[in-house]
């Protein structure tokens, strides 16, 4: 039995897919893919599978995703689930060209994180208000 093991990241949220062979089911988090909620956030899960087409039929895919917020887990699935995928079908170049042409994090993670909490302010960027009397 073929397996592919790939995973995903983007801020805090951490993702691991599974695509194997099978009759085209879609899990997260042991949860079918058609009840997870926000519809966003599905849809946004969604597009690998999308793009590929048909050969999504003949594969099960089965993602755990675990840290951060709601899109921020969204889009570690995503691109788990794109870099699985184009794992399981041998690293197809019709795949991966795709893929980059509809957007490079589905391949590559999002390297952009929070910035540090900073003297003299209450965040990253807010500072103490100055008074001039």
């Amino acid at each position: 039995m073929k397996v592919a093991i790939a995973s995903g990241k983007r801020k805090t949220a951490i993702a691991r897919a599974v695509v194997k062979e099978g009759k085209g089911r879609f899990r997260i988090n042991h949860m079918p893919f058609e009840i997870y909620e926000p519809e966003v956030a599905r849809l946004t899960i969604m597009e690998p599978i999308e793009l590929i087409g048909d050969r999504v039929n003949q594969v099960d895919v089965e993602v755990k995703v675990k840290g951060g917020g709601v899109m921020g887990q969204a889009e570690a699935a995503r691109t788990a689930v794109a870099r699985a995928l184009l794992k399981y079908f041998d690293n197809d170049p019709k795949i991966e060209e795709i893929f980059k042409e509809y957007d490079r994090t589905l391949l590559v993670n999002d390297v952009r994180r929070k910035l540090p909490k900073l003297p003299l302010g209450r965040g990253a960027r807010k500072r103490r208000q100055k008074s001039y009397r």
